[in-house]
């Protein structure tokens, strides 16, 4: 069993794969900006975590979060990158520090927690970087400009590193989870800009932690899922001229399926 540290764990998939790797043996560091959140879910789940106050922005944050977790629970052996945020709209409608609080945390973020573990791992031998990254990190969908951008990014950056560590004691993964039922989901879904958010049935936090959870023992280079329509996504993403065509129809699709389109509907026949 390993010594996990989880980003983001106070609330959504990081909460559920905090609970499931717990549930599986291992020891878990429940890593998050909001330490209250974090310290409430670790005093549930038991003496094999410990909450962990971490701003992913600050590098010196990190190096303080893999200090307190060495002392409380031993070296961090598996770093799960999952901490992200996103602020909902078209991008004209975001201020620049809207977009750039995308940027710091959902990439900057991750970033600065991969080359805090990198040497830390290397040093001690062994170790597992695992980075949730999401099925927009493939294709760019209209209400999610920064957000896909920084998953792009991210995506890129993981892969990159990842190679350039190969034969190296330190092991890489990346997950791509479609829409998934979780408070920044509810902020997606109560924004019209965002209808495209609608064109999936979104999965359980659970299901997607077991996936990660799954991956901690299988050490798979890249998952997305679910498999066969994330297949699609990932092959559609490399021609300019299908996503062009495609989005606007999803997006048109998932229009027709949100709540509101099937309350107009009902208010349509009840005339």
């Amino acid at each position: 069993m390993s010594i996990v540290m989880v980003t983001g764990a106070a609330s959504g998939i990081g909460a559920a794969t905090a609970r499931e790797a717990v549930r599986r043996g291992h020891r878990v560091a429940l890593a998050d900006i909001d330490t209250a959140g974090a310290s409430l879910l670790a005093t549930v789940l038991g003496p094999a975590t410990c909450a962990v106050e971490l701003d992913i922005r600050s590098e010196d944050a990190w190096e303080a979060a893999f200090d307190t977790v060495a002392t409380r629970l031993g070296p961090v052996e598996v770093l799960i990158n999952n901490a992200g945020i996103i602020h909902t709209g078209y991008a004209r409608q975001l201020s620049m520090a809207q977009h750039r609080h995308m940027v710091e945390v959902n990439l900057i973020g991750p970033m600065a927690g991969m080359m805090t573990a990198l040497p830390r791992m290397r040093a001690q031998g062994h170790g597992h970087i695992i980075t949730i990254c999401s099925m927009s990190s493939f294709m760019p969908l209209i209400g999610y400009t920064s957000y896909g951008a920084t998953k792009h990014g991210l995506r890129a950056f993981h892969h990159s590193v990842a190679i350039e560590e190969q034969g190296g004691p330190v092991t890489f993964s990346i997950i791509h989870p479609p829409g998934t039922r979780t408070p920044m989901l509810e902020q997606e879904m109560a924004d019209p800009s965002s209808v495209i958010t609608f064109a999936e049935k979104p999965l359980t936090p659970e299901q997607v932690a077991s996936v990660i959870v799954d991956a901690i023992a299988k050490k798979p280079l890249e998952v997305v899922h679910p498999a066969l329509a994330g297949r699609f996504q990932r092959v559609a993403g490399v021609f300019p001229r299908l996503m062009h065509f495609a989005i606007p129809r999803v997006a048109a699709l998932a229009k027709r399926r949100s709540p509101g389109a099937v309350t107009a509907r009902e208010q349509g026949s009840s005339r």
